[in-house]
């Protein structure tokens, strides 16, 4: 019996070459499924290091501790998991950090989970609030573009930028039981 690997969407296989041909060394997360062919792939490249995180908040610390110690790093996270974060933006404007955060979102397009509406409609401006700027990718043909000029704002002129990935990229999400 032979088993057939799925190929993950284009999009996201661009996101991970755009990571990895521009020197990221870690790759931060809490995990999360519409992340997962990203993340996989930094697990499995022993150039980068992958950490995972109990608490975005904790991502922004270390994003920030690699570039002091001389390495480029990415956050990845959910639309709920920027709220975690506000109060550590700060850190980024006082100390004028670059940032690159790929945001996953929630609370848009089908979603299922009431939860997940509130911070998914605020997701934006809440980023916006704290001095990041937002760059949306909704078409799978534009993704890599965008995630490689976040990431040359980023890395080139010393930006904080998140990158929202819309919910419609990644599908539907059902709640499965068991």
């Amino acid at each position: 019996m032979s088993s057939t690997a799925v190929q993950p969407p284009q999009w996201q296989q661009e996101i991970f070459k755009v990571l990895k041909e521009g020197g990221v060394h870690q790759i931060v997360y809490v995990p999360d499924a519409g992340h997962s062919h990203v993340i996989r792939s930094a697990i499995a490249d022993p150039e980068i290091q992958d950490v995972v995180l109990t608490t975005e908040e904790e991502g922004v610390a270390l994003v920030s501790g690699a570039w002091l110690g001389g390495q480029r790093a990415v956050l990845l996270m959910q639309s709920s998991g920027v709220g975690n974060c506000v109060n550590m933006f700060s850190l980024l404007e006082s100390c004028r950090f670059p940032f690159l955060t790929l945001v996953t979102m929630r609370g848009e397009y089908a979603e299922f989970n009431p939860w997940q509406g509130p911070m998914g409609k605020n997701t934006q401006g809440a980023l916006e609030l704290m001095g990041i700027t937002v760059m949306r990718a909704d078409d799978p043909e534009n993704v890599g573009e965008i995630v490689s000029a976040a990431y040359d704002a980023v890395f080139q002129a010393g930006e904080q930028v998140a990158v929202l990935l819309s919910q419609s990229l990644i599908g539907r999400k059902k709640w499965e039981r068991n």
